[in-house]
């Protein structure tokens, strides 16, 4: 299987942050795809000086906001059609641990044919609603699937193997928002991709800007849950199956 990877930047409104991870990401010397997901002016001029200083550097504009999940589905397409075969997805919000990309590329290439996601370490800085909240969505997704496989559905930090997404795209809508995340890897595991983890720090910088909205978003989410919950049943017999054969 010949191997090629590049980074998928969703980027709505950060400036400073995205600046900082892509000078960071130079030291891999990979292709960046940066999608820009409706920014405002500020944003966009900052973006388009990026471009012309970084020759690895692609930038592609959304005309209209839609939403991290819209913006991520445009970057994997981006990719494929550029003939690469993994998407590593970095989050613009500057909350990643790069040093840890060494560590999600070697497990991707022991495993190329799995997605590989960080399992985030957390310090001080995730506020309690946060941190709880998460295991909320982990209960759901440990329904969803009848198994224990997937440790965290909500790190954006992760490669993508890209036929596999784009067989799941080509047949199946997925969410535009933050319930975009969780609801790929839920049906990447319902394909038989298989989803493997690396532990990873993340951070909330007291200045970070978040697009979470808590309403709406909360509410994407709960709505793509009971999607997935009668998703599940329908696929209950083979996921049975596929559980028992396993032990």
């Amino acid at each position: 299987m010949t191997m090629s990877y590049c980074f998928i930047i969703p980027n709505y409104n950060h400036t400073q942050a995205v600046a900082n991870t892509i000078a960071a990401l130079q030291h891999y010397a990979l292709p960046i795809i940066l999608v820009d997901d409706g920014s405002n002016l500020e944003t966009q001029t900052l973006l388009e000086e990026l471009a012309a200083e970084y020759q690895n550097l692609t930038l592609f504009r959304r005309s209209i906001n839609g939403g991290k999940g819209a913006a991520v589905k445009t970057g994997l397409t981006i990719a494929y059609e550029m003939d690469m075969s993994h998407a590593i997805q970095v989050d613009a919000d500057g909350q990643h641990n790069l040093a840890d990309i060494d560590s999600l590329l070697n497990e991707s290439k022991r495993y190329p044919l799995a997605m590989i996601s960080g399992r985030p370490l957390y310090d001080e800085s995730i506020s309690k609603g946060r941190y709880y909240g998460r295991f909320i969505t982990h209960f759901w997704v440990y329904i969803e699937t009848l198994s224990f496989t997937i440790k965290d559905s909500m790190c954006g930090f992760r490669v993508y193997p890209l036929k596999a997404c784009m067989q799941l795209m080509d047949k199946q809508a997925l969410g535009d928002r933050m319930d975009f995340d969780i609801e790929i890897m839920v049906r990447l595991f319902w394909q038989n991709t298989a989803i493997r983890f690396i532990a990873t720090k993340v951070l909330y910088p007291p200045d970070g800007v978040s697009h979470f909205n808590v309403w709406k978003d909360n509410w994407l989410i709960s709505k793509m849950h009971t999607r997935l919950f009668f998703g599940m049943i329908i696929r209950l017999p083979y996921l049975l199956f596929s559980k028992f054969r396993g032990q």
